[in-house]
């Protein structure tokens, strides 16, 4: 798995709101929906909505940011 923070483009200090306009941004840009058949983009949305399930729950975040993936 690739580093979450880089995932949504967003520093290790980002607030929860930065996070979530990140995860938004990015989410809609690659969304299945919107990127009809292109693999590349719905691999991407699933990376995106990886970290975001990491970086939006503090338990995990703090997991992640102390041990790593």
């Amino acid at each position: 798995m690739t580093n979450p923070y880089e995932s949504l483009g967003v520093s290790k200090n980002a607030s929860a709101d930065e996070i979530k306009s990140a995860y938004r941004r990015l989410a809609k840009k690659y969304h299945p929906d919107a990127n009809p058949n292109n693999k590349e983009a719905e691999e991407k949305f699933k990376e995106i909505n990886a970290a975001y399930e990491i970086l939006s729950d503090p338990q995990k975040k703090a997991n992640f940011d102390r041990f790593g993936s």
